[in-house]
C-alpha cells in the first residue's frame, strides 16, 4: 500500500503531479538511490500539455519514500517537465 504525508501532497499538487500519478509511479516506477535511508521511485507520463506556459510532451514523477511496516510513505514528490 502507498500512502502520501500530507506535506508532500500539497507539494506534489503545487508541482502538477496527481495522487494517482505518485501511486502509480510507486507501485509501477523504477527504482532509483537515495539518501537518507530513503527510497526514490520514477516514472514517466505522457503529459502533451502546458506547464508555467510552455509546451512539454512528458512529465517525470520522483517520489521519496520510506518503509513503514509493509506499506511505503511517500515523503517528497519531484515533478519534471520535459
Amino acid at each position: 500500500m502507498v500512502n502520501i504525508h500530507p506535506h508532500a501532497e500539497q507539494r506534489a499538487k503545487e508541482r502538477g503531479a496527481e495522487k494517482s500519478e505518485i501511486i502509480d509511479t510507486v507501485s509501477t516506477g523504477e527504482q532509483i538511490p537515495a539518501k537518507y535511508e530513503r527510497t526514490g521511485f520514477r516514472k514517466n507520463f505522457e503529459f502533451n500539455n502546458q506547464w508555467n506556459n510552455k509546451q512539454y510532451s512528458t512529465k517525470q514523477i520522483e517520489a521519496y519514500c520510506v518503509k513503514e511496516n509493509n506499506d511505503w510513505l511517500v515523503i517528497t514528490v519531484i515533478v519534471k517537465y520535459f
